[in-house]
């Protein structure tokens, strides 16, 4: 089997940064992501969650509005909310890379990434 996402969106709102009671930061944002074409254009809201320093790096770098693109697996929760079985769909990221427009006194691209692979243990 292969769980694997790829996601292009917006962030919906700022980064929400929290730390287990292990000391372990996690960080979870929710990010829009247009589909279809023309008159069938729609969008999907994903939340996103991110662990130890690739958390870190979304909590210092992201923010409502910004371009990102997200690598990671999707995880479906099941819980029962008033007597009913939902489930609850997340996206566990192992890469964000934040995609900036080019800056007006700048003319090159910026684009910082970071991943659990940067981690260097």
């Amino acid at each position: 089997m292969y769980n694997k996402v790829f996601l292009i969106g917006n962030l919906t709102r700022d980064p929400e940064m929290r730390y287990t009671t292990s000391g372990i930061p996690v960080t979870r944002f929710t990010v829009a992501v247009n589909r279809g074409y023309g008159d069938n254009k729609q969008v999907d809201f994903l939340r996103i969650s991110t662990w130890r320093k690739l958390a870190e790096f979304c909590g210092e770098y992201l923010a409502k509005g910004r371009s990102v693109a997200i690598e990671g697996s999707l995880q479906l929760s099941e819980y029962e909310k008033d007597g009913k079985d939902r489930v609850f769909a997340e996206v566990m990221a192992d890469r964000v890379e934040v995609l900036n427009k080019k800056d007006s006194q700048n003319d090159d691209e910026t684009v910082k990434t970071s991943s659990d692979e940067d981690i260097p243990f």
